[in-house]
């Protein structure tokens, strides 16, 4: 069996990281746990620069979502594209994720360099419950992103009506 050279990830162990990622992505939660709990760490990315927490969270596993909090999991990791993973469940409109990454430690302000904060993404897709939602975590409207542009801004540009009348009810 020929090895990797240093650095570089055989077969054997690409295979593993691409099952990890899977269940981090399917929500297998009883998959998942034996790994954390061996060791696995909990803040692991791919290529994308996607955590698990990411992965899980974004496409709505809440189980999962928990347990990688519990063993670690950064909630303002940033991927790549700098998005995190609040700002990923802001954008898919998943209110019980939203509460459970505030719950595990999501700084509800965070803007990773070059991103938005979840409330400025609630802004831009129009998302009126989860924008009032994040308000009451403590999300502040007057935060800007690398632009200098404030959620208002922001729903302005994307006509995002509903959200704009909550912050400027009067015009």
């Amino acid at each position: 069996m020929q090895t990797a050279p240093p650095g570089v990830l055989d077969d054997e162990a690409l295979a593993f990281a691409e099952k990890v990622f899977d269940f981090a992505r399917d929500g297998n939660t009883r998959g998942l746990a034996p790994l954390l709990q061996a060791g696995l760490p909990a803040n692991l990315r791919n290529h994308k620069g996607d955590s698990l927490l990411m992965l899980a969270s974004y496409h709505g596993h809440l189980e999962t979502s928990t347990l990688l909090l519990k063993h670690g999991a950064d909630p303002d990791l940033a991927n790549d594209r700098g998005q995190t993973p609040l700002a990923g469940v802001v954008f898919k409109g998943e209110r019980a994720l939203i509460d459970a990454l505030i719950l595990g430690g999501a700084d509800v302000n965070f803007r990773p360099p070059g991103g938005k904060t979840a409330l400025m993404f609630a802004a831009m897709f129009n998302q009126r419950d989860i924008f009032n939602q994040l308000l009451g975590a403590g999300a502040d409207t007057r935060a800007t992103d690398d632009e200098g542009k404030t959620a208002l801004d922001l729903a302005r540009a994307m006509g995002a009506t509903d959200v704009v009348a909550l912050l400027q009810p009067n015009g």
